[in-house]
């Protein structure tokens, strides 16, 4: 059955966001994740935490649950420096870490240390990052010169607990980036077309139907990246949704999150993620609905 995942918004302090965590676990979730982001649209303006710190904290908070980011990206990574916090994230979880990785939208992220790079170099970018990273973490010494990366002898001792590494789980929509999560990863995450807020509100059921359309699209475009990139001798990697790329939020209700996990399974996912319902705003919700899906949704395969 599909595994559950629940995304936490980095914008509590610790001494409260402790008790979320604990929470998702507790409750059953198989993974927990967080935004790998400086600042985020609409609450670039709030409180917002850096991710590594989170992650490390949640790991000492838990015991049981995969823990992630969704999803890290080169827009303010660089290879060398990011493995390194891997190593330790890897370390201080026992090996629950899986490394959502993406290219990187054209927001705050992408400007914020610089001009942003153009379309086409954020793809030769993001090809680079991941290969690269998937290098030093399962190598102890790195050396390699790219079109925007060096490293030169990057030590990676004592390596990570996870082998040969911690799963990627790499964000992909269009071809290039589909290459990539097939040649990389362990798991491929799609968030499913995006529409303009428009086009959603006139007919929200009518947006809803057509974002599935485009979710099936992709999870074909996926099969023909993985019989033309991947490995031979791979295991099929996972496929992750995130529900909440949808015009209709997952936890409007238990029902509404019930049905997008069949519909995901139905078209070959094996894991579905929703966000922890915020007060107002994006995801606005009641927390109570993600604590009644807790227990009612089906139990999920190994």
């Amino acid at each position: 059955m599909v595994r559950v995942g629940v995304v936490l918004l980095p914008e509590e302090r610790w001494v409260r966001d402790r008790a979320r965590w604990r929470q998702v676990e507790d409750w059953g979730f198989d993974h927990a994740w967080t935004y790998d982001h400086l600042s985020w649209r609409s609450l670039a303006d709030g409180p917002w935490f850096a991710t590594v710190p989170l992650l490390a904290a949640a790991a000492e908070a838990t015991s049981r649950v995969a823990l992630g980011t969704f999803v890290a990206t080169p827009n303010f990574r660089h290879p060398v420096p990011f493995a390194k916090d891997v190593l330790g994230l890897d370390d201080v979880s026992g090996g629950r870490l899986l490394l959502g990785l993406g290219s990187g939208g054209t927001g705050y992220d992408a400007s914020v240390l610089g001009p942003p790079p153009t379309p086409g170099e954020r793809t030769r970018r993001f090809e680079e990052f991941v290969a690269l990273l998937d290098a030093l973490l399962t190598q102890d010494r790195t050396s390699a010169q790219g079109e925007f990366y060096t490293a030169d002898d990057a030590r990676m001792v004592p390596g990570t607990l996870a082998r040969p590494r911690p799963p990627f789980v790499v964000a992909a929509a269009g071809p290039r980036a589909m290459a990539v999560a097939a040649r990389y990863g362990q798991g491929w995450v799609t968030y499913g077309p995006s529409f303009a807020p428009d086009e959603t509100a006139a007919d929200p059921v009518a947006a809803q139907d057509r974002w599935w359309d485009g979710v099936a699209g992709q999870a074909r475009a996926f099969d023909d990246a993985l019989a033309a990139h991947g490995p031979a001798d791979a295991p099929a990697p996972r496929r992750y949704l995130n529900l909440d790329g949808a015009p209709v939020f997952s936890l409007a209700s238990v029902e509404t999150a019930l049905e997008g996990i069949a519909r995901a399974q139905a078209l070959g996912f094996t894991d579905v993620v929703v966000h922890w319902p915020r007060a107002d705003g994006v995801y606005a919700g009641d927390v109570a609905v993600l604590e009644a899906l807790a227990g009612r949704r089906p139990p999920a395969s190994a």
